[in-house]
């Protein structure tokens, strides 16, 4: 049905380079050169050779839609709103990695502080690299350790310009490595100050039994601004988010076959001005990059949106748009960053 890749590149002199070359004919021809079968290329490798060969080759390799009929897509800008770019697992490559996610049209990233370390190493990537953006705050893991000095030296850090949320604070009933009891002490602690400091709060949130939503409604802010980080709940759950005004955070679990099954049937749901979406690199890689790497990076956030397109049947430059605007109206962020 199909002449062999390799020889219609040749042809073509396409300008992809060896490596590329090598990897679209792998996947392509031993996967997705098959009658009937429709290549989910843009998963495969990069926006703009994907784009290119599709402009191409249309009748050699059958893409998605969208990819032949409009190329530009390499120019969607996308904000990573929740990443770790301070974890240990960048202290080596931290440079590449921010390459690859402008390479990969990522042109904005929340750095999210978990601890006193990791908060004071977000405000530092903040304020040395353009495009990062800081949260400051005491994770729900941490809050056994947590004191009322800490959370000053925080405050004192949010006063920088590139600390544009308080987080990620909030309960994890699942691994409890801090008892409950310090776990919502902190975790009210942290809304007053949050309020104090007119930020909006990353919530995480995990097997609390509507606990968290307790507390937040008991412990109303002046604006209420927040997004509910890498949300994994249930739709009566979502509901209440939703209804609360706060953002949803869609991390790589979306695009997992087992684990993003439940979240794929509610994404639906969700108003388009209150989506957001997130790496949560080094974590919760998306596929397929979950196949060669088990380190994430802001880079593959672009899979977390393409498959959220796919399952809401929408456009995906409009919601990279979306999705653009509504991380920077909830950090308060220019939105020519």
């Amino acid at each position: 049905m199909h002449q062999d890749l390799g020889t219609y590149l040749r042809n073509k002199s396409l300008n992809l380079g060896l490596r590329a070359r090598t990897k679209i004919t792998w996947h392509f021809k031993r996967r997705y050169i098959q009658p009937g079968c429709v290549a989910k290329a843009r998963n495969m490798f990069d926006i703009p050779a994907l784009s290119r060969l599709a402009s191409l080759a249309p009748q050699h390799l059958k893409l998605p839609t969208y990819f032949c009929a409009n190329p530009k897509l390499k120019n969607m800008k996308l904000f990573d709103s929740h990443c770790h770019l301070n974890d240990r697992a960048y202290d080596k490559d931290i440079d590449a990695v921010i390459k690859r996610a402008h390479d990969a049209g990522v042109a904005a990233c929340m750095v999210v502080g978990t601890d006193k370390e990791s908060s004071i190493k977000a405000v530092a990537l903040a304020k040395s690299i353009n495009g990062i953006y800081a949260s400051v705050g005491i994770h729900p893991h941490e809050t056994q350790s947590c004191s009322e000095s800490i959370l000053k030296l925080l405050m004192n850090l949010a006063e920088d310009p590139e600390v544009c949320a308080w987080g990620e604070i909030g309960l994890d009933f699942n691994r409890m490595y801090s008892p409950q009891d310090d776990q919502e002490k902190w975790f009210i602690r942290q809304l007053e100050i949050a309020d104090k400091c007119n930020l909006p709060v990353i919530f995480h949130e995990r097997d609390s039994n509507g606990r968290l939503l307790e507390i937040v409604r008991a412990h109303q802010r002046k604006d209420g601004k927040g997004v509910v980080h890498c949300f994994s709940g249930n739709r009566a759950e979502l509901e209440q988010y939703i209804n609360l005004g706060l953002y949803i955070g869609i991390t790589g679990i979306l695009t997992l076959k087992k684990r993003g099954a439940d979240l794929r049937k509610l994404v639906p749901v969700i108003p388009v001005e209150q989506i957001l979406i997130e790496s949560d690199a080094p974590y919760l890689t998306p596929a397929p990059e979950k196949n060669r790497t088990t380190r994430n990076e802001p880079a593959f956030v672009r899979q977390v949106l393409f498959k959220l397109a796919e399952i809401r049947k929408e456009d995906p430059e409009h919601l990279a748009s979306a999705t653009w605007e509504n991380s920077c109206r909830l950090f308060n962020v220019p939105k020519k960053t």
